[in-house]
């Protein structure tokens, strides 16, 4: 069996040092340099000859620098000889730039999956893609896990017998769905229009919330317009108190302050695939990385990963 060799990238250490100690293997130092012409450079500080190299990086702002370092990390790996590079990027952000609907647009999502194969990526072990059809993208194996598991877990230890799940989109209301089922409550969805990043219209509301106890569930909250939105239409149609549920809290801009300040929400929950934001009374963080753990083990082994998580 070739030895595993763990490296982080800039963008999140603290949960790279909490996987590592789960797997019970070092995180080995990685070497940043920047020349005096903004370029940067990437020495990984530990043997990859022969080893199962995994390169732990969600692309977090500032988004272009954490990908610039990762393809370096990953041009430094392959150039050591690993023998297996697999990226571990429990957030990949240009998962939102998935589909041509406007006219001359980029689609990221899939040109940064070849930059990253390319760079000599292996395989991929990423969390919650925004879409599901950005799994086909990479055209090496990719381990795409969830964190329903865990937020079910967590959200269990309340009385839902009078609680629906609410997906803020009809987009997101296969996730919504499954997540019902773990807990064992109704599902509903609302009806969105996306006008620019930061404007955002939910006509309608599909279900009953009425007199409800409402988790909204969804797969990242940014700036939170989304969700802010959705909480407007919840109060209009009598839905008693909310607690909001998410992968990936990114809560740019003050979103868990706005978030916060609604007198129905009663908990905000995420993951921490990125890392949080400062401690508010109502921001409660779960950790991913035992399961990231669990399924690098997995790969590293040649053990089934599907067998271990809970998919959509």
């Amino acid at each position: 069996m070739r030895d595993i060799t763990v490296f982080s990238g800039s963008a999140h250490p603290e949960l790279a040092e909490e996987i590592c100690a789960h797997l019970g293997t070092p995180l080995h130092p990685v070497r940043i340099d920047r020349f005096a012409n903004d370029v940067i450079q990437v020495q990984l500080q530990a043997n990859c000859r022969e080893r199962d190299v995994f390169l732990i990086q969600p692309l977090i702002p500032p988004t272009q620098e954490h990908l610039v370092e990762l393809l370096l990390m990953l041009d430094a790996a392959r150039g050591a000889s690993a023998a297996r590079i697999t990226v571990v990027m429990p957030h990949y952000a240009y998962a939102r730039s998935d589909k041509k609907d406007a006219p001359r647009i980029s689609i990221g999502g899939r040109l940064v999956a070849d930059l990253l194969v390319a760079a000599g990526a292996s395989r991929v072990l990423t969390m919650t893609l925004h879409s599901p059809q950005v799994h086909g993208f990479f055209s090496v194996p990719v381990d795409h896990l969830h964190a329903l598991r865990e937020l079910a877990a967590h959200f269990r230890r309340y009385d839902l017998s009078n609680t629906v799940v609410v997906s803020p989109d009809l987009g997101g209301a296969k996730e919504a769905a499954h997540f019902a089922r773990m807990l064992g409550t109704d599902v509903a969805m609302g009806a969105k229009q996306r006008f620019s990043d930061d404007r955002v219209v939910i006509s309608s509301i599909i279900g009953d919330v009425s007199g409800k106890d409402v988790i909204v569930i969804d797969d990242e909250i940014a700036k939170g317009s989304t969700v802010i939105e959705l909480l407007q239409r919840l109060r209009e149609r009598g839905a008693r108190t909310v607690r909001v549920a998410c992968t990936h809290g990114l809560f740019s801009g003050g979103a868990v302050e706005r978030l916060s300040a609604v007198p129905e929400v009663e908990e905000i929950v995420c993951t921490n695939t990125v890392p949080p934001p400062k401690p508010s009374d109502k921001l409660t963080v779960l950790s991913i990385a035992p399961a990231l753990a669990d399924a690098m083990r997995r790969i590293h082994d040649g053990e089934s990963v599907s067998s271990l998580f809970d998919t959509v």
